[in-house]
């Protein structure tokens, strides 16, 4: 889905409702973003949380991957992915499904749907914007604490709503 339209905090709500049955959890935030000088942080963030809290100290990528395979390959895990918009991005996170153990989980958060194809993603989920009721609600609770505009800013209420385009961020 595009920018702003909730996929991420879609995600967190997900990863915070299911975590607990797995034997280890992850959500890296901002994959994007991160990867570019901290991946081998991403990669100890990852070992970390789906380990449930061991500190393992990772030198290098390689080094990394190996880890990464090793301790969680026998592991039902759940790991969340946000913000990836490159394959590089999760090659040293995890390239393949067999890295992780059976039923495991790993959701990926993109604005890029062809970048799921081609990581071989069996289901996917495209994030609506909100429809003109949704956004006028969701609007209301933050401009002005209830559910529906005031009638004296209403019309601008309406303005505000057409413009941010259904994007709950922008709303």
């Amino acid at each position: 889905g595009m920018g702003g339209v909730g996929k991420t905090t879609i995600a967190k709500a997900v990863y915070n409702d299911i975590s607990y049955r797995f034997d280890g959890s992850s959500f890296l935030n901002n994959v994007r973003e991160r990867s570019k000088d901290n991946a081998l942080q991403l990669q100890q963030e990852l070992l970390h949380g789906s380990l449930k809290g061991k500190s393992l100290k990772v030198s290098n990528m390689d080094e990394g991957i190996q880890m990464i395979k090793r301790s969680l390959s026998s592991k039902r895990v759940l790991v969340v992915f946000d913000d990836v918009d490159d394959l590089m991005q999760l090659e040293n996170l995890a390239e393949e499904h067999s890295w992780f153990g059976p039923r495991s989980r790993i959701i990926i958060t993109t604005r890029h749907k062809h970048f799921l194809t081609q990581y071989g993603v069996q289901e996917s989920y495209e994030v609506p914007k909100l429809h003109d009721a949704e956004a006028i609600e969701l609007f209301s609770w933050w401009a002005f604490k209830q559910n529906l505009p005031n009638e004296i800013y209403k019309n601008l209420s309406y303005q505000a709503v057409d413009y941010a385009k259904g994007l709950p961020l922008a709303l």
